[in-house]
């Protein structure tokens, strides 16, 4: 059943609301313990399908639970009360309306009402105003307070809580600009080689998924469990340099403002590992409404218009100069083989670029 569920949740964004309305009908019908473990499966698998692979998933889940029902009906003195009937006419689909993120007031949040807007749920967005690491985000999806947030994705966090795979910056928060010191400004730019960079330590907060690929590729790492303590850190010696998302590093630098500090005009660290949505195991049926949403974005162009809007990526171009730096490229190790590597249209080019030698 298990690879049924694979190939099913490869669905067009068109088919997305009847798919998921035929699939929560046919999981009311299983029973009570294995209903969560299909929606995870038919959640954690949506990537692309054909009507015909639909069918056969749909008719091996039906032939599979009637065969079992008719069974535990020919035994229905035994007393157990864990299979539900088939006559599922009845049973209608979670009514709650209201998602709690927590997501704060930036096009990520915009973002995530359109899709949900696209996916036609009606579903209503509630911010939670508490600040919080990603161990307690992920801790809170898991008791069902938080429906969904985002993050950088890991193997972990992927197995832990529900992942939407649209890499919601295109890859680029995998293309790092480095903070250093002043001081070593001439220091960062005889760096050639992936021997060179090895010579120098990061600064990483212990939470982000980054701290481990960077160790996992042989890179000397400093960790805090407190972002905002990175930056005296650095200035101090503790480390060399602290990486961050092209998009995102001058903002950062300005809110953290050091005269001993600067971006470095030398180096592109880069490594795979997209940004998603998150959602919580409670909410399967709220990951698929995103899924659609975003889906649909991606099909007529209107995902590309908000990312390159917000993100001024034009700008970004030519003042980040990508091209002219040398690149450091890292392995991701657990990246996940559903990443949609394959689909061009979800990423940026900057993986393809050769850079300076």
């Amino acid at each position: 059943m298990a690879i049924h569920l694979t190939a099913a949740m490869r669905v067009i964004a068109t088919g997305m609301t009847s798919v998921i309305r035929y699939v929560f009908t046919l999981t009311t019908t299983l029973i009570i313990t294995k209903r969560a473990a299909c929606w995870s499966l038919f959640i954690m698998a949506l990537t692309g399908l054909s009507a015909s692979s639909f069918a056969v998933f749909a008719a091996d889940i039906a032939s599979s639970h009637f065969a079992a029902n008719s069974n535990s009906n020919s035994n229905s003195n035994s007393g157990s009360s864990d299979v539900i009937t088939s006559d599922v006419s009845h049973i209608q689909a979670p009514t709650s309306k209201t998602i709690v993120t927590t997501i704060q007031q930036t096009w990520l949040l915009n973002l995530l009402k359109e899709a949900l807007r696209r996916s036609d749920s009606g579903y209503q967005v509630q911010q939670m105003s508490t600040q919080m690491n990603q161990k307690r985000k992920v801790e809170e999806a898991l008791a069902g307070t938080v429906d969904v947030f985002w993050s950088m994705t890991s193997k972990e966090l992927e197995e832990t809580v529900l992942p939407v795979r649209i890499p919601l910056f295109k890859g680029l928060l995998g293309n790092r600009l480095l903070i250093i010191r002043k001081a070593d400004e001439t220091r960062f730019a005889k760096v050639k080689t992936m021997a060179d960079f090895r010579q120098l330590k990061a600064g990483q907060n212990r939470y982000w998924p980054d701290a481990t690929i960077l160790e996992a590729n042989g890179l000397p790492v400093i960790t805090s469990y407190q972002y905002t303590n990175l930056y005296p850190m650095l200035e101090g010696g503790r480390f060399d340099y602290l990486a961050l998302g092209a998009q995102e590093i001058g903002e950062e630098l300005a809110s953290h403002p050091d005269p001993a500090l600067k971006v470095d005009s030398h180096i592109l660290l880069q490594y795979r590992s997209p940004a998603y949505f998150f959602v919580s195991p409670k909410r399967p049926e709220l990951a698929a409404a995103i899924l659609a949403g975003l889906e649909s974005m991606v099909s007529d162009g209107s995902f590309d218009e908000m990312f390159n809007r917000e993100l001024k990526i034009e700008q970004l171009y030519r003042e980040a100069k990508f091209e002219q730096r040398v690149i450091i490229r890292l392995d991701t190790p657990d990246l996940s083989p559903l990443t949609p590597i394959e689909r061009k249209e979800l990423w940026l080019d900057l993986f393809s670029m050769q850079g300076a030698k």
